[in-house]
């Protein structure tokens, strides 16, 4: 795997050049450029918010609903959009790996990385939402950002890597991810916090406790809960019936951090493993 880095350092100018073409290429011919890639979660929100706030009074329980849901849209707007590019990237470019020498893993990479730089001004503009016009304060322990912003690139390249190799030899997984990715806007806690799955929930209960255990489990739902805790004062206490909101847990997010490395160290060697044979593709 060494050698494999090695490799990959060596071309890291072409990762550049496919990183800044997919800049490029994704809002060519468009007025409003980079505005596209916070547009949806913006309209996603403003839409979810008018649900919640007209049809229940849950979302009124909360000092502002929309911050509530935004911390959690823009970490799940990256995940989405870099695993549905990267699961398509090596087919998409199938005609050039054939004819052309180059680590493969640059193809699935460019996508993460170019992702990672929309996610990156996604939060710029969060900033200037919840600080500028919110008024609302800057908690100490936003110290914890850099770490998930960090633990969230590690994730998504190492899903990323994986399921690019996997869809290759095995079109299914294309479905697969995008049912997946589907079903995961309601099972993650993204319209919801997390202490209504650990004390109003059946999943709280299951199993003597474990069933919310598990589904903190998650690495991708610790990171949502982590950067909602990190940046955003607690909601009121009436929103969670049965129990207390909880504190940034440092446990959970150093264990997520673990099991992302683990799931990028895992998806490089198994990309790297299987990239030779794509060209034997039937």
């Amino acid at each position: 795997m060494l050698n494999e880095l090695k490799e990959l350092w060596r071309f890291r100018g072409l990762l550049w050049q496919l990183v800044r073409r997919d800049l490029k290429v994704r809002y060519k011919n468009s007025r409003l450029g980079f505005l596209w890639s916070i547009a949806p979660p913006l309209m996603q929100v403003a839409c979810i918010t008018f649900a919640f706030r007209y049809a229940t009074d849950f979302a009124a329980k909360f000092n502002n609903y929309s911050a509530f849901v935004l911390v959690a849209m823009i970490p799940w707007t990256y995940f989405q959009t870099a695993i549905l590019d990267s699961s398509q990237s090596i087919l998409l470019m199938y005609g050039v790996i054939k004819k052309v020498y180059l680590p493969r893993e640059i193809i699935p990479l460019s996508n993460a990385i170019s992702n990672f730089i929309h996610f990156l001004l996604s939060w710029l503009v969060f900033f200037v939402f919840l600080w500028g016009y919110l008024r609302a304060p800057i908690l100490p322990t936003v110290i914890w950002f850099p770490y998930l912003v960090l633990v969230q690139f590690m994730l998504v390249t190492g899903l990323s890597l994986l399921v690019s190799a996997l869809n290759v030899f095995y079109e299914d997984v294309k479905y697969i991810v995008s049912i997946l990715l589907g079903l995961f806007l309601f099972l993650l806690p993204i319209m919801y916090i997390v202490e209504q799955v650990i004390y109003t929930s059946n999943l709280g209960r299951w199993a003597g406790g474990w069933g919310a255990y598990i589904y903190m489990l998650n690495p991708l739902t610790a990171l949502i809960n982590g950067f909602r805790k990190a940046l955003l004062e607690p909601p009121h206490p009436d929103v969670i019936k049965g129990g207390e909101y909880l504190p940034l847990d440092p446990n959970s997010l150093l264990l997520s951090g673990v099991l992302s490395f683990c799931i990028l160290v895992f998806g490089y060697w198994y990309f790297n493993k299987r990239k030779w044979q794509f060209v034997e593709r039937p």
